[in-house]
C-alpha cells in the first residue's frame, strides 16, 4: 500500500503541519527574546531613575506619570538621556524635577469664550 496517493497526500499533509508548528515556534521564541530585552531596558532604565532622582523627585515623576502617562515616559527618556550623557551632576531633586517638568510641559493653548 506505500506509494498510494492517499498515503502521499496524507505525508504532504503532515510535513505542511510540521513546517508551520515549526515557524510558529521561531516566531515565539522571537516574541520572546524581544520581550526579555525590553524588561532587560526598563530594569536599566529604572536603575538610572533610582540613581539620579531624590525620593521626592521620584514621586513627583510617578504622580505625573499616573496623570499624565506620555508625558511622563518623556521626562523619564530625558532624565536617562542626560544621565547616559554625563550632563547630570550629582542627584535631580523636587526643585530640579519641577523646572525639568516646566522646561519640557508641552506649550497649552488658552481659549478665551467671549460671549456676545
Amino acid at each position: 500500500m506505500s506509494g498510494s496517493p492517499d498515503d502521499e497526500r496524507l505525508e504532504e499533509l503532515r510535513q505542511k503541519k510540521m513546517e508551520q508548528l515549526q515557524d510558529r515556534a521561531e516566531s515565539q521564541g522571537d516574541e520572546a527574546s524581544q520581550e526579555a530585552a525590553q524588561q532587560q531596558a526598563e530594569a536599566q532604565k529604572k536603575a538610572v531613575l533610582r540613581q539620579h532622582l531624590t525620593d521626592d523627585a521620584r514621586k513627583r515623576l510617578n504622580t505625573v506619570k499616573m496623570s499624565k502617562p506620555q508625558f511622563g515616559e518623556q521626562v523619564e527618556r530625558q532624565v536617562v538621556s542626560l544621565a547616559r550623557s554625563g550632563r547630570i551632576q550629582g542627584k535631580i531633586d523636587d526643585e530640579k524635577m519641577k523646572q525639568l517638568l516646566k522646561e519640557l510641559k508641552p506649550d497649552s493653548q488658552s481659549f478665551d469664550i467671549q460671549r456676545r
